[in-house]
């Protein structure tokens, strides 16, 4: 059955790197975010450090939930053969465009400066397993380029960094 320990182990960066998929759930002083997120936006910076690079989109509830020192879980699991599930928890920084440290990261990633809406350092202080044995199998066909492709067309019509500040911190539900 599973198991709760406080850093990443060797099997769980392993399980990381196969998986097309994961989500980042947050919360602060609103409701609760659940977010998929896929594309090659993951770096494991150590066992207890996870670099996430954020592409613009309709809500930022991530950043919302990091400025007010929220809680966040990232889950994985897999929809392949060998079935399993990985909770991590942690919190999380900020490094935004005018960060000293953004350049750094940026360079972790072939992606454009202008498409990067920012990075989070999500910091390790929980790992838990379970069996998955209820996922379904699923097959992998490959990334949507929508997104990406409405960043680009929003970035050369010199819209985006207008975009990202009007979306900055999405409305509460609540």
């Amino acid at each position: 059955m599973g198991k709760q320990y406080k850093s990443l182990k060797q099997k769980d960066i392993d399980f990381i790197l196969n998986q097309k998929i994961f989500y980042i759930s947050s919360s602060s002083d609103a409701e609760v975010n659940i977010s998929p997120k896929g594309y090659d936006s993951l770096r494991i910076m150590d066992n207890k450090t996870l670099l996430y690079l954020d592409y613009p989109g309709s809500g930022n509830r991530t950043y919302r939930d990091c400025k007010n020192n929220g809680e966040f879980t990232l889950l994985f699991h897999s929809f392949g053969e060998v079935a399993g599930i990985l909770r991590i928890f942690c919190t999380a920084s900020v490094v935004e465009k005018s960060g000293s440290e953004f350049e750094k990261y940026l360079e972790l990633f072939s992606e454009k400066k202008s498409l990067v809406r920012n990075f989070f350092i999500f910091d390790i202080y929980g790992v838990e397993t379970s069996c998955g044995e209820s996922i379904p199998y699923m097959e992998y066909k490959g990334e949507r380029d929508s997104l990406k492709n409405w960043a680009v067309k929003l970035d050369d019509q010199g819209r985006l960094d207008e975009y990202i500040q009007n979306h900055l911190v999405p409305p509460s539900i609540k």
